[in-house]
């Protein structure tokens, strides 16, 4: 019964020093942070940095949710860029939209989420729950949008890859132009060759300029089947070298699956063997009962082939709002990792993709040759 009873007492005692004003984030998450949802997002952190950013592994991150327009994009997201931490995205288009903003020296302001929402459109003010902006903000990144992608560089079918590198090398060079500095996701991700893909790009405000221009008879057009095999093939060429791949999931939706998705497009789409992915995280304020694919656990994911099972020990479901676990997350992986050499993954799109197409070749010709006998 002692020798039991010692078994589940082996865990480490539950014996902080006190909280001090000098303490920095890193060190608060890793004395203070130690029960419940505080403890979860400890080891959220400690997953990302001792183990997702290990020199092999390639690091997908899906981003969903209102944050760029919170700033999580300058505070965040921009600063995991440039030390190499996340190499490759998927984004919902309004995330991209609204980032855009920033880059083109537009203003958002804090405002109350209890504000007469009459009352502000009367004002020709745009809310997002406490965050303010005027209308024009909208209508100024219309235009942007709707003229760079009328340029002839645009004019042909493309992943949403290549249109966020292009557009970035707009917004980059407005930046330039207006001297800001590290405003804008999308110009980070053109100087890094992060590429970043959009799981629904209609749905949002950039598809719908890019609808106008379609309607009035340009040659645009996003491929979002091409985003189905660069990603499956990011994926895979990662694995084939002998690394890892891990998923950081903000939040859930269409990007949750669509990052996720690539391993059953390998396995069970294209037949290429394969296991999941190595490293699962996320943070999520959804619950798994309700039947939503926010809140599907790793362990569910397992059952698609989507997470190696023998991996589900290093997945980190966080129930924490992303506003609130990023920048503890970033902060913590800043200071107990050294930056990584960026990947600039879009840049082999091409020999990844054809890395792919030769495996599911070999294997389509192995279907071909059994359906003969």
């Amino acid at each position: 019964m002692a020798n039991k009873r010692h078994q589940h007492l082996a865990g480490a005692r539950i014996n902080p020093e006190p909280v001090r004003g000098d303490m920095s984030a890193a060190e608060l998450i890793d004395t203070a942070f130690l029960a419940y949802n505080g403890r979860r997002l400890r080891e959220a952190c400690r997953l990302f940095a001792e183990k997702m950013l290990a020199a092999d592994v390639t690091v997908g991150m899906s981003i969903t949710g209102a944050l760029t327009p919170a700033g999580l994009g300058m505070s965040c997201l921009i600063p995991l860029i440039e030390h190499g931490f996340v190499d490759w995205i998927v984004s919902t288009g309004a995330n991209l939209y609204h980032d855009a903003h920033f880059g083109l020296g537009l203003k958002m302001f804090q405002g109350s989420a209890e504000a007469d929402d009459i009352a502000l459109r009367q004002a020709g003010v745009v809310r997002i729950y406490d965050i303010f902006f005027d209308y024009q903000v909208l209508l100024s990144t219309d235009e942007f949008f709707r003229r760079i992608a009328a340029a002839e560089e645009f004019q042909h079918p493309m992943s949403t890859a290549e249109f966020h590198y292009r557009a970035g090398r707009y917004v980059a060079e407005r930046e330039r132009v207006l001297k800001l500095k590290q405003r804008s996701l999308l110009a980070a991700a053109y100087h890094h060759a992060v590429p970043i893909y959009t799981s629904s790009p209609g749905d949002s405000s950039i598809g719908m300029n890019l609808a106008v221009l379609e309607m009035e008879g340009l040659g645009i057009r996003l491929d979002p089947l091409t985003d189905v095999n660069e990603t499956a093939a990011i994926v895979w060429s990662a694995k084939r070298a002998g690394g890892k791949s891990a998923v950081f999931i903000l939040g859930g939706g269409s990007p949750k699956n669509f990052i996720l998705q690539t391993e059953p497009q390998i396995q069970e789409v294209m037949g290429v063997a394969e296991k999941g992915h190595d490293y699962f995280l996320q943070v999520t304020d959804a619950r798994p009962d309700t039947g939503g694919l926010s809140g599907a656990t790793p362990a569910e994911a397992v059952s698609w082939g989507k997470i190696d099972p023998s991996r589900l020990p290093d997945s980190v479901v966080c129930y924490v709002d992303s506003t609130v676990a990023l920048p503890l997350i970033t902060a913590y992986a800043l200071a107990r990792r050294a930056p990584r050499k960026p990947r600039r993954l879009y840049e082999e799109r091409e020999p990844m993709l054809k890395g792919l197409t030769l495996a599911y070749e070999k294997v389509r010709r192995r279907r071909l040759k059994q359906g003969r006998r």
